[in-house]
């Protein structure tokens, strides 16, 4: 309680902060960005105040939301589909190989996604009961690759649903992500039994109209293999993976957005973590040599 000039007492509601907290509110203040707020939690995790796994998934909520089904679907070419104008008996043993739990249904055309089919529905043809695929079907969900992540968890979540088909501005089918690909994003990657390292999709051609080469790299590529598919000479005496390597020369686990030029490559990091990189852009440079990394 205080006394007014009138002679009544107020209430002071602002709660009384010591010397030392206000001196340090004025040499430390609140960070204005989210830049700011991530350095401040660097920091912390340097001082032993937060764990690698805890700043990894709360840097992983912040890409969430930067990122759109464009920069993490699985391109049209590597969907699994099954095509109801074949015989089961055709592509069957797709569905036993993969062992994914879903698969985009089309109708001849992988632009003509007419369904999604859960490989448990499958039971029923091994059951011998009549069976008619298309019958099995479940609605397939039609997403612009520019949705925002974030955006597409939360319907994931409000819709039950577990997979999205991503089309571009005419319409054509782009690819596809399920509810793991973005969760992924925040917790890291989400092994079963049935995940395995498939080379193949190691380095992807980016194919943006620029004319410029680029590819989109998995950070666990070999480096022998980057220099096979590429025709590059990358050493790998102090590191094994294009991670390492970037991460080498870098003297840090860069951040996602940051780049360097190694040998004629930029390497840009499209997603990374405290821990680890996961994802490259990896574009040649004109008129730079390839030579061997010191």
């Amino acid at each position: 309680m205080q006394d007014h000039p009138s002679g009544a007492k107020t209430t002071d509601t602002k709660p009384h902060r010591s010397l030392l907290e206000r001196l340090t509110a004025l040499i430390s203040p609140e960070p204005e960005s989210r830049a700011e707020l991530l350095e401040i939690l660097h920091d912390a995790h340097e001082r032993k105040l937060l764990d690698a796994d805890a700043l990894s998934m709360i840097e992983g909520v912040f890409q969430v939301s930067d990122l759109t089904a464009r920069d993490i679907m699985v391109p049209r070419a590597q969907m699994d589909v099954v095509d109801l104008n074949k015989p089961i008996d055709e592509w069957l043993p797709l569905v036993l190989s993969t062992a994914h739990s879903r698969f985009p249904a089309v109708d001849g055309d992988r632009d003509k996604v007419v369904g999604i089919l859960l490989a448990k529905d499958l039971l029923r043809y091994y059951a011998h009961e009549s069976f008619d695929v298309r019958d099995m079907l479940r609605p397939a969900v039609f997403i612009p690759e520019s949705k925002h992540l974030n955006v597409l968890l939360r319907d994931f979540r409000a819709n039950r649903n577990h997979m999205a088909i991503v089309v571009d501005e005419y319409g054509a089918v782009s690819g596809l992500l399920t509810i793991e690909d973005v969760l992924e994003q925040i917790v890291g990657d989400i092994e079963d039994e049935y995940d395995y390292d498939e080379e193949a999709n190691n380095i992807l051609p980016i194919h943006d109209g620029a004319g410029a080469m680029r590819w989109r790299v998995k950070a666990l590529t070999a480096i022998e293999q980057f220099n096979e598919t590429l025709g590059t000479a990358l050493a790998d005496e102090d590191v094994d993976t294009i991670g390492g390597l970037v991460a080498h020369r870098m003297g840090r686990v860069p951040r996602k957005g940051e780049s360097v030029e190694i040998d004629g490559m930029r390497f840009e990091v499209l997603r990374a973590d405290a821990r680890q990189i996961h994802v490259l852009v990896v574009e040649r440079l004109p008129g730079q040599p390839l030579a061997a990394v010191s």
